[in-house]
């Protein structure tokens, strides 16, 4: 038997799915500012769409729709699998993926996407007590 999820679990599942798309795009703007790279829609979308099909992967991999904040295991995989993912489809498509560019990606990712779901965790556990 399957249960229906509720209202709560859904508003969850819609936070966890928005902040994480969200904050691939943010990374992708912010290091396209950074290095004065055009903000343009097809210019972000040019540095973001590896990293969120990696981040689509990492959510189907993880079934995460059924647990969206968790951090471990679920953030964790998603991190990892939105970081090499991301990389190995830039590669695949032409673009770079020099070391220090990987490693501020893997830092500045870890903390987005690992961050939001430890705050909504947070937030939770501070909801269900009052």
């Amino acid at each position: 038997m399957t249960q229906t999820p509720t209202k709560p679990a859904n508003k969850l599942l819609a936070y966890a799915a928005v902040m994480d798309v969200l904050l691939v795009v943010i990374f992708a703007l912010s290091g396209r500012s950074s290095h004065e790279e055009s903000l343009t829609v097809g210019g972000v979308f040019t540095t973001a769409w590896p990293f969120l099909v990696a981040l689509a992967a990492g959510w189907l991999l993880t079934r995460n729709w059924l647990r969206p904040v968790r951090l471990w295991p679920n953030g964790v995989c998603i991190w990892l699998i939105t970081v090499a993912g991301g990389m190995a489809l830039r590669i695949l498509s032409g673009e770079t993926a020099a070391v220090p560019f990987v490693i501020v990606a893997t830092v500045v990712l870890g903390v987005f996407l690992l961050g939001q779901r430890g705050i909504a965790v947070l937030v939770a556990r501070r909801t269900v007590k009052h």
